[in-house]
């Protein structure tokens, strides 16, 4: 079952582009549009909806103050805030608020990416009847509590984005190959051939992947990876 997401967005054509992210990310399906906050009121009471896109300036009534009443009636959406508005006090006050992830305008669409796809994590993990301790862990790790005491990431080489790093490797989880190409990756996550290129040879330099040479019956060989056992840990170093 997809995930239902409401993009809530004042501005028809950021809605329209937001729109656009959403329908390259698998396992998530658009179910409507919201300019203001009373229509996006009205449209939950219609349908199901999983997951909201808010904006925080909006007319009327704010996305902030839309997250504060959906909360006091206890509304079961959940929130990932996309916005200009980078002032810590508008940040600390959606996170309060039970936001799971705040973007600020303008991102990257690697950056989308990671936000949805470690949110389709957390959203099957909730809908398990019983959790193991590693499960749970997995996703406490993902609440705004456990980012708190999370270590320092450690510095990406010159020229690598965190963001794109964090999409690269969800891709490769989306993919359940235990072996991949350049040309898988690229093919599931609009990354060009070249930047995941220089992403794996990062992560097999890290000793995060290993990598071989596959010979076909025809053509030139073909670069394949795979994550080495200790991979899952060492990759918790930079993302």
């Amino acid at each position: 079952m997809n995930i239902r997401v409401l993009i809530v967005e004042d501005d028809p054509m950021v809605a329209k582009f937001n729109r656009h992210y959403l329908e390259q990310v698998p396992g998530f399906e658009y179910a409507g549009w919201a300019a203001t906050g009373d229509e996006a009121v009205t449209m939950l009471e219609k349908q199901r909806v999983d997951l909201m896109l808010l904006d925080i300036y909006m007319p009327h009534t704010s996305g902030l103050q839309l997250l504060s009443t959906l909360r006091e009636q206890g509304s079961k959406v959940d929130i990932i805030v996309i916005s200009a508005a980078s002032d810590n006090a508008s940040i600390r006050k959606a996170l309060q608020n039970g936001a799971v992830d705040y973007l600020i305008k303008p991102f990257e669409f690697a950056r989308f990416h990671a936000a949805l796809s470690a949110y389709r994590e957390d959203y099957k993990l909730m809908h398990k009847e019983h959790l193991s301790q590693e499960q749970l862990d997995k996703l406490l790790r993902h609440s705004q509590g456990a980012e708190k005491d999370k270590p320092a990431v450690l510095p990406l080489p010159k020229g690598l984005a965190e963001g794109t790093l964090e999409s690269i490797w969800n891709t490769i989880h989306e993919l359940q190959s235990p072996v991949f190409s350049t040309e898988d990756i690229s093919s599931h996550a609009p990354i060009s051939r070249i930047s995941v290129r220089k992403y794996l040879a990062f992560l097999t330099e890290a000793g995060i992947l290993e990598m071989e040479l596959s010979y076909g019956a025809v053509g030139r060989p073909v670069y394949m990876y795979k994550v080495k056992p200790e991979g899952h840990q060492l990759i918790s170093k930079y993302i």
